[in-house]
């Protein structure tokens, strides 16, 4: 049967039904984006909307890499409800560094793969960002430094320790990905990697590595033995 409004769904169907009987993580992507939507379209429930939100544009790795203007521009979705699930990733990506005994540990570059890949796999342009680690190698954050090609100018050590300063951090982790999907270190990030662990050295916040990114696959400097 197709249920056009979400009200005549049996009761145990109802996403947010089924979250107070089951809990959270028992419910579908779409389940959890509909409870965020609240309400669907014109010939359309919530599900259906969800679901429809999902496909076109390509799930949540998609969902996730989308500005709230581009979420806005979805039928279905317009200024508020966009607000509303931007919002809610952005809380799911902070939580991470709410609690310290939640915050994932690195001990090698397969580990900060593992935290980034999902998303970073897929950008269409080269992000430089910064994982800060704790004594311990607990993530504080992860913090964007740049957007574009990777060259000096655009990475400067100020900005790259930044971040790592005001969190205490003991050490760093570099970390950017290559559109093209091939990881393969070029020149210009081998001199932005040496440039970068002399400013640590300054600064007493040591590079553990470097983690360059492309298509389910990533390198290692540190791996390489180029850092």
């Amino acid at each position: 049967m197709d249920y056009r409004r979400l009200k005549d769904l049996p009761e145990e169907l109802l996403p947010r039904e089924r979250l107070y009987q089951l809990g959270p993580e028992t419910l579908s992507n779409c389940e959890i984006l509909a409870i965020l939507l609240r309400t669907g379209t014109k010939g359309e429930n919530v599900l259906t909307l969800a679901e429809r939100i999902l496909v076109e544009v390509g799930g949540l790795s998609g969902l996730g890499k989308l500005t709230v203007h581009d979420l806005a521009q979805i039928h279905g979705l317009g200024k508020a409800k966009s607000a509303e699930v931007k919002a809610a990733l952005e809380l799911g990506r902070r939580s991470v560094s709410v609690d310290p005994m939640s915050r994932p540990v690195v001990n090698s570059p397969q580990d900060v793969a593992h935290i980034v890949m999902e998303e970073m796999r897929f950008l269409d342009r080269e992000h430089f960002r910064v994982v800060s680690l704790s004594t311990k190698n607990h993530v504080l954050g992860i913090s964007s430094v740049s957007i574009g090609s990777l060259n000096s100018s655009l990475v400067h050590p100020r900005e790259c320790f930044k971040e790592a300063i005001r969190r205490n951090s003991n050490a760093i982790i570099l970390l950017h990905n290559h559109p093209s999907g091939d990881p393969t270190p070029s020149q210009e990030d081998i001199e932005v990697t040496r440039r970068l662990v002399e400013g640590g050295k300054i600064l007493g916040i040591e590079v553990l590595d470097h983690v360059i990114i492309g298509d389910n696959r990533f390198i290692s400097l540190k791996e390489r033995g180029i850092l």
